[in-house]
C-alpha cells in the first residue's frame, strides 16, 4: 500500500467514520448513564439517587464517580442532611461542555446511519460480485 506524504491530500472520506469525539472516559455505559443523569438535573444528584437511577452497586459507582472526578468533569460536595453525611455531585462547566460535545458526536453516528439506510430503503443492494458467508 502506498504511503502518503504529509503535503498529499487525504481523501475526502478518509476518517470519516472515526467518530473521534467519542471520548473513552464518557463512553463507558455506567459513566454515560451518570453524566445525563447529571445533567439532567443542573443541581446535581445525591449519591443514593445516583445509585437507584444508574443501576449501579455502592463501589461500581465510586469507581465510575473517581474516574469522572479525575477528569474535571464532575464535582463532589460534602455535606450533612439531619445527623447523616451526605454526598452531592454535579456536573463541572467542563464536564457539561464535554458532555455536550459528546452528544453531538453521538448524533452525528445516528444520523450517518440513518442517511445510509434512507438511501437504501426500497432499493436492493447491489453486491457487484459478492456473495452472502
Amino acid at each position: 500500500m502506498p504511503r502518503k506524504s504529509k503535503t498529499q491530500k487525504p481523501n475526502s472520506g478518509d476518517g470519516r467514520f472515526s467518530y473521534e469525539g467519542l471520548d473513552r472516559v464518557i463512553h463507558e455505559k455506567a459513566r454515560l448513564g451518570i453524566l445525563a443523569s447529571l445533567a439532567a438535573q443542573e443541581n446535581g444528584l445525591l449519591f443514593n439517587d445516583l445509585k437507584r437511577l444508574c443501576s449501579l452497586t455502592d463501589g461500581n459507582l465510586n469507581r465510575h464517580l473517581a474516574v469522572l472526578s479525575e477528569a474535571g468533569l464532575v464535582e463532589i460536595w460534602k455535606g450533612r442532611r439531619g445527623p447523616r453525611p451526605q454526598t452531592l455531585y454535579r456536573l463541572t462547566s467542563k464536564g457539561r461542555q464535554r458532555f455536550a460535545e459528546y452528544i453531538g458526536v453521538l448524533e452525528s453516528v445516528v444520523a450517518d446511519a440513518q442517511s445510509r439506510e434512507q438511501s437504501q430503503s426500497g432499493q436492493q443492494q447491489s453486491s457487484a460480485g459478492w456473495s452472502a458467508a
